[in-house]
């Protein structure tokens, strides 16, 4: 009796445990989106699909609520430890940082309202730094989850460099943006929303390298927030 108890508290805690790591891909798949349809909107000229956006945005932090609170009441109810409590925990930071790439994704919704009816020299730098970058940061999104889900380091580790990457770019982007403020004084209102359109691209990069940290955290025990990738390398060798 006693057995069959336990064992069924066992099933019930793996259940739960696998319910909020499913919830939170679900989200993760949804900021996805989220960023991937605001890039095109960006891009394409699209205001329906913008609003589109904005108006999304509260599913994400509804779901982040409801996460949040499971991961509070497995803590509560089931007081885990080990490699479970590193599930709940990692699971509750990447869900944070899943609803700040919702709100990135809606800034540049909204950016992109304003920039619709913006001068040539503004969609050439939309279409050539804002996609370009814009493709890579979905990309780290989608590689980020996918570590998550397959317990990979490596894959992790992968991410973190992309981020670099987009760093790069990012810079890039800004010396050409000044170079056409400098040039033409009148392009300086659309420039300044494209700056912040950037901006927000870089900061979904930032945060698709802290899930990929957490990835890091939930397999190996390390905590790897603010190492350098060389550190963060050196210290996940045995695990890679």
């Amino acid at each position: 009796m006693d057995m069959n108890f336990n064992q069924h508290i066992s099933q019930q805690f793996n259940a739960d445990l696998e319910a909020i790591r499913n919830q939170m891909l679900s989200m993760g798949g949804l900021v996805e989106r989220q960023v991937s349809d605001a890039i095109e909107a960006i891009c394409s000229g699209d205001t329906s699909s913008a609003d589109k956006i904005i108006q999304r945005e509260d599913d994400v932090d509804d779901m982040e609520v409801n996460i949040d609170q499971e991961c509070t009441h497995i803590l509560v109810r089931r007081q885990p430890a080990a490699s479970d409590l590193r599930m709940v925990l990692a699971v509750s930071r990447v869900v944070r940082d899943l609803e700040r790439i919702g709100d990135e994704a809606t800034k540049i919704a909204i950016h992109a309202l304003e920039v619709a009816n913006g001068s040539q020299a503004s969609s050439k730098i939309c279409h050539q730094a804002i996609r370009h970058m814009g493709t890579a940061v979905v990309k780290m999104i989608s590689d980020a989850l996918d570590a998550f889900a397959r317990h990979d380091i490596g894959g992790a580790i992968e991410v973190v460099r992309n981020d670099k990457m987009v760093d790069d770019q990012y810079a890039s982007a800004i010396r050409e943006l000044i170079t056409y403020m400098m040039e033409d004084p009148r392009s300086i209102g659309q420039a300044i929303n494209i700056l912040w359109i950037l901006r927000a691209i870089e900061r979904i990069g930032d945060h698709a390298r802290n899930i990929s940290e957490q990835v890091i955290y939930l397999v190996s025990g390390t905590d790897v927030r603010h190492s350098s990738l060389s550190e963060m390398e050196e210290q996940t060798q045995s695990d890679l």
